[in-house]
């Protein structure tokens, strides 16, 4: 063995805890870390070392140059991107996923424990969002792997509508998918599944300021398809105003006519916890598929999502993601395997930091978190709605506040204003466009998150303001 490995392997024990270490005094001073930083590029990438420098002068390293530099993404102003932090049961979760280095695959016969567990977990999110147990379930990087895996399924289903296999034999025909305002990942998913990103046909909405599709519109589109089967992808919470789609209104569709219903609710299906928000995503339990994501409200560490597809469709899912050509891998349906039921054959053990944190923290928690972080972007709502220099691009309807600078000269300055903002390092928002008009969005999943964060942020936002306020555009 190479001595330098060999030397770490003798003193895992202490390079873990320095590690831990650096860990634990960035969450330690995460209120105060920067959201954001300037990174400068430096003039000579370093080389590879023939002969290495060992774990511990690697963490020293690492420290010196990187480790100052890190942002405070997991922390409780970081409100871009919709991205949550990471609970400590979360975290406990993921670093015995990583010492175990479990290659998640089969529920039962040979293997390890990894595949019960996320099963297992897969029954505690439909207990946790109230759906019923007639879907299956999986983990997978994200939203986009998600919507993907969903569609995925979908696409089976309408050739076999049509009387094809596009899992074996590939597309034959230009398949029909209708929404009113997709996601940029189910998009990318529809390219990536072949069916084109072009070919979504988009369905008008109710007004110009609301985000859910017109279902007397949505009808009309479905009767000029004579009967030709489609995909419908509704929005479980719009990312610019987190709008929904009503789900109640096209289970009636769906008892009419013959299609797939995805439902994308990748951090809206949270809505479905809280009793005062549950009514949002009545009737999405006869959808056939839901994409949602875990590293947004579910508070897990980064590259987390699950999707449900209805159990009756098991097969039409085996045959999109089946390994078909490796016989050594049994009957699919017989002994349960993930890797035939979703597109990754590699799955590190993404279900065991959801396990920990939705067995340490239960319904309870998850329902304070996800009302504490409404109120709160309830409460940013109310300081633009009085404030001379900001105004809503829309409602606050759940935690998701879209905004603009007030007054038509200042819509040049929005970009210099979000800068200053940003550069400030108290907060991290992102720029949108809704309505025809740019605008600003601050998502708020954080579990850290608290009432003076909101307030330091409104500070900010009318320092920044004042600053912008002094340019000459």
């Amino acid at each position: 063995m190479n001595a330098r490995l060999n030397n770490d392997l003798k003193d895992t024990e202490s390079l873990l805890n320095a590690a831990l270490q650096v860990g634990l005094k960035y969450l330690a001073e995460l209120d105060q870390v920067p959201t954001s930083i300037k990174v400068s590029e430096e003039a000579n990438m370093p080389e590879l070392s023939a002969e290495g420098k060992g774990g511990l002068a690697i963490l020293q390293e690492f420290k010196e140059r990187f480790s100052e530099m890190m942002v405070a993404s997991a922390g409780p102003r970081y409100w871009g991107f919709v991205t949550g932090g990471t609970t400590p049961a979360a975290i406990m979760g993921d670093m015995l996923a990583t010492i175990y280095d479990q290659n998640t695959q089969t529920l039962k016969g040979h293997g390890d424990v990894s595949g019960k567990v996320e099963f297992e977990t897969v029954q505690l999110l439909l207990d946790l969002f109230n759906l019923p147990k007639d879907y299956l379930g999986g983990f997978v990087t994200g939203a986009t792997m998600s919507n993907f895996t969903c569609l995925g399924v979908a696409r089976q289903w309408l050739g076999k509508e049509l009387a094809m296999d596009v899992a074996k034999n590939g597309m034959q025909s230009t398949f029909k998918v209708l929404s009113a305002v997709p996601h940029s990942s189910a998009i990318k998913s529809l390219a990536m599944l072949g069916m084109g990103s072009a070919n979504v046909q988009l369905v008008k909405t109710i007004a110009p300021t609301r985000e859910c599709v017109d279902l007397e519109a949505l009808e009309a589109e479905i009767k000029a398809l004579n009967g030709q089967p489609f995909i419908l992808i509704s929005s479980g919470g719009t990312v610019n105003t987190v709008d929904f789609d009503d789900f109640k209104g096209i289970s009636k569709l769906k008892e009419k006519y013959n299609f797939w219903w995805h439902v994308d609710a990748a951090f809206g299906g949270f809505a479905a916890i809280s009793p005062s928000y549950s009514h949002l995503l009545d009737g999405w339990e006869n959808a056939d598929s839901i994409c949602i994501d875990c590293h947004k409200w579910l508070n897990v560490p980064y590259e987390s999502a699950f999707f449900f597809v209805k159990e009756k469709h098991k097969f039409l899912q085996v045959e999109t993601f089946q390994n078909s050509n490796a016989p050594y891998l049994g009957d699919p349906l017989e002994n349960f395997n993930f890797l035939n039921f979703l597109p990754e054959n590699s799955r590190r053990f993404k279900a065991l930091p959801a396990w920990f944190t939705l067995k340490a923290y239960g319904k309870d928690g998850y329902q304070e978190i996800t009302e504490r972080n409404i109120r709160q972007a309830k409460q940013l709502g109310s300081f633009i709605n009085e404030s001379s220099a900001f105004e809503l691009l829309a409602p606050v309807r759940l935690n998701t506040v879209c905004f603009t600078l007030r007054g038509e000269m200042n819509e040049a300055k929005i970009q210099a204003f979000l800068d200053t903002l940003n550069d400030s390092g108290k907060v991290f928002m992102t720029p949108t466009f809704f309505n025809k008009r740019k605008g600003i969005r601050a998502a708020l999943v954080n579990w850290r998150t608290t009432e003076n964060d909101v307030l330091i942020v409104q500070q900010e936002m009318q320092k920044a303001f004042d600053q912008i306020s002094k340019m000459s555009f």
